[in-house]
């Protein structure tokens, strides 16, 4: 089993910065190496992906995040980051961490996660 905390969200005002953690920890000794991912849903809308990270450490980004949001894991410590500069109004969101220890890719898709956190509230204001 792989359990996922979210720490990190906040309210901030338009063009701060915020840096969201998730820790992953792993019960069992089946496979470790998670392929990971960072999504965000707001109300009234689907939830959908912001940045992920593979197995070989390749990111991927939703466009309207590219340039201001960086995705990195730290694997000693089974921690997964979301740096997150120059924030929008439109980033305002519960923030779900994503994992699976099967997954090969690094799509923006949910559906390719097995393990999800509690999620992180992120409030961007004007």
């Amino acid at each position: 089993q792989v359990e996922l905390v979210e720490s990190g969200g906040g309210s901030v005002q338009a063009g701060g910065s915020l840096r969201l953690s998730c820790v992953a920890t792993i019960s069992d000794n089946k496979n470790r190496n998670l392929a990971q991912g960072w999504f965000r849903q707001a109300p009234g809308k689907e939830r959908e992906g912001v940045a992920t990270i593979d197995r070989g450490g390749q990111t991927n980004y939703a466009d309207s995040v590219k340039g201001r949001f960086t995705i990195s894991r730290d694997n000693a410590k089974n921690i997964t980051y979301l740096q997150m500069n120059s924030l929008k109004p439109e980033d305002t969101g519960m923030y779900y961490c994503a994992a699976d220890r099967y997954y090969s890719g690094f799509a923006l898709r949910a559906a390719a996660y097995a393990y999800w956190g509690q999620g992180t509230q992120v409030t961007v204001s004007s």
